[in-house]
């Protein structure tokens, strides 16, 4: 995860691509809401393989989490 970087003094401590102060979730809603690749590199002034890790990083968290079922009372 070289393009993501965590650093409590950018951003409240919020993942972000390194040498930007662009967040992860910026990155990840602007996809969700429709935009393209182009249009995100464009507005943020990131690359696409900036795109690209953002993914990889929320798909890590993802794949990390954990289930717990509470049953009902």
């Amino acid at each position: 995860m070289e393009r993501i970087v965590i650093d409590k003094n950018i951003r409240h401590g919020k993942p972000v691509i390194r040498g930007t102060r662009v967040p992860v979730d910026l990155v990840l809603g602007s996809l969700a809401g429709g935009m393209s690749y182009k249009e995100i590199c464009e507005d943020y002034e990131i690359t696409e393989q900036d795109i690209r890790a953002a993914i990889e990083y929320a798909a890590r968290i993802v794949s990390n989490e954990e289930i717990h079922i509470l049953e009902a009372v």
